[in-house]
């Protein structure tokens, strides 16, 4: 396999933007060919999630390769919900690991915020399963069931979750006053964490990534420069939430960030800082311990330690994240590993305890189902000793077996109890809030996402019959 190289990288202010989507792309493109010693472009790989219905738009790496001014370079859209931008930059690394191509253009980017939330809260949603849709379940409200069920598993008080929560939100919030191209350049504080209005119980304003415009862009090669990609992964899973057989974890992640360090021969400990998706402040710390960093349950301590800060041991999300720096579902696989090599390269205008010779890049496709991990390093880093992964610390990948289990809701007994529920006061359109939701399980085992006609009888392990 050939190695794959990053030449330039190029990214657009995040947050509210007058250009429109294939402007946004192009204004990317452009400042990653610039920064970049190879101008002549084989391919052009652009990621978006939905152009058709954030913006009415189709057939978007034509309308690229064309605004580009290079409309005979073959262009192809690739799209795995928000995990777009990597896996864009995946494609893009086997058309150069393969031998096919020299030098390839990849560009992510989304145009959202001339939508109303409730609309646009709508587009995101329809990546997740339809029944739980129906019942009007949105991504927010999913994250939230998730994080009640973390909490419980492992004895988190309220008080100590919304502490760690409360945490992510400032450390991410206080990197991303640090990064120029951010949309949020402004620290908060608890009180105004604690102030914040709840999206989802238990999750508030200040824990969910905001609706963003913006656009990032790489330049591949196969030509040796100082940042190497020394290993990739990708993982799936269900998309339902009731046929999951865990609800603490994301095993797409494990599955991803397993072949990622198997790839490039490391492990965990030898990164030395990492971008991971935290479309929801819950997010960062589960996908912190599903990339091993920290063991199930003790991620949160260490936010509350100071580990994953700016100055800590290990940053997590020193550009700010999605939480601060933004969201534009398309770009932000894209604009982590845009942000890892400029700290690679020394040019972020911030300076980490440890020396950077190596980063982690993590991208999730909807809730959890698509998910991407990239290593990158210095290329004189490769040299250096490494660790193999240790045994077992992440998830085997799995044997093709096709799941029936996608129809266990239709056959659920009339009786069952709460595992666990949220109550979502920002609803999609038709759904008046508060909505009361709960993820019944029968005696049985199924699972089936349901609506309560009292939010005030809400409660884990709560006997329940349908009506």
């Amino acid at each position: 396999m050939i190695p794959v190289y990053i030449a330039g990288v190029g990214m657009t202010h995040f947050g509210k933007s007058p250009s429109t989507l294939v402007e946004l792309l192009r204004e990317a493109a452009l400042g990653a060919v610039s920064n970049s010693d190879f101008q002549e472009i084989d391919a052009i790989y652009v990621a978006v999630m939905n152009p058709e219905e954030f913006t009415g738009e189709s057939n978007l790496a034509s309308h690229v390769a064309e605004a580009l001014g290079v409309p005979g370079i073959p262009a192809i859209r690739v799209e795995t919900a928000t995990s777009a931008g990597a896996a864009a930059f995946h494609a893009g690394f086997q058309g150069i690991a393969s031998g096919y191509y020299r030098h390839v253009l990849v560009i992510g980017g989304e145009k959202m915020t001339h939508l109303s939330t409730s609309e646009t809260t709508r587009i995101l949603a329809e990546v997740i399963d339809a029944q739980e849709r129906e019942c009007g379940a949105t991504m927010p409200a999913l994250a939230a069931m998730v994080t009640e069920c973390y909490r419980r598993q492992f004895h988190l008080s309220q008080a100590r979750l919304e502490r760690i929560l409360c945490r992510v939100a400032m450390k991410n919030h206080f990197s991303g006053s640090q990064n120029p191209y951010a949309q949020f350049r402004r620290v908060i504080s608890e009180s105004d964490y604690l102030s914040s209005k709840v999206i989802s119980t238990p999750l508030r304003l200040y824990d969910c990534a905001p609706i963003s415009d913006g656009a990032a862009a790489t330049v591949l090669t196969a030509e040796r420069t100082d940042v190497v990609v020394s290993g990739i992964g990708q993982g799936t899973g269900p998309v339902s939430l009731s046929v999951r057989p865990s609800l603490t974890c994301f095993p797409a992640t494990q599955i991803a960030a397993k072949r990622a360090y198997e790839m490039a021969a490391l492990a965990p400990r030898d990164i030395d800082f990492a971008e991971v998706h935290d479309a929801f402040t819950s997010f960062e710390v589960i996908s912190a311990e599903d990339l091993g960093f920290f063991s199930p349950g003790k991620a949160g301590h260490a936010v509350e330690a100071g580990i994953t800060s700016l100055d800590g041991e290990l940053p997590v999300n020193p550009s700010g994240g999605l939480k601060a720096r933004g969201h534009p579902a398309g770009a932000s696989g894209v604009a982590q590993i845009v942000e890892a090599v400029k700290i690679l390269r020394r040019q972020a205008p911030f300076k980490l305890k440890r020396e950077p010779r190596r980063a982690l890049t993590h991208s999730i496709g909807g809730f959890a189902t698509n998910n991407f991990v990239t290593i990158v390093e210095r290329t004189q880093a490769r040299g250096a000793a490494r660790h193999r992964v240790r045994k077992n610390a992440t998830a085997e990948s799995p044997h093709f077996r096709p799941s029936r289990r996608k129809r266990m809701p239709r056959r659920i007994a009339a009786e069952g109890a709460i595992e666990t529920f949220t109550i979502l006061y920002v609803t999609p359109d038709r759904f008046v809030p508060p909505l009361g939701l709960a993820l019944v399980r029968d005696k049985k085992g199924a699972r089936v996402m349901a609506q309560a006609e009292d939010v005030r009888q809400l409660k884990i392990g709560r006997a329940v019959s349908r009506v």
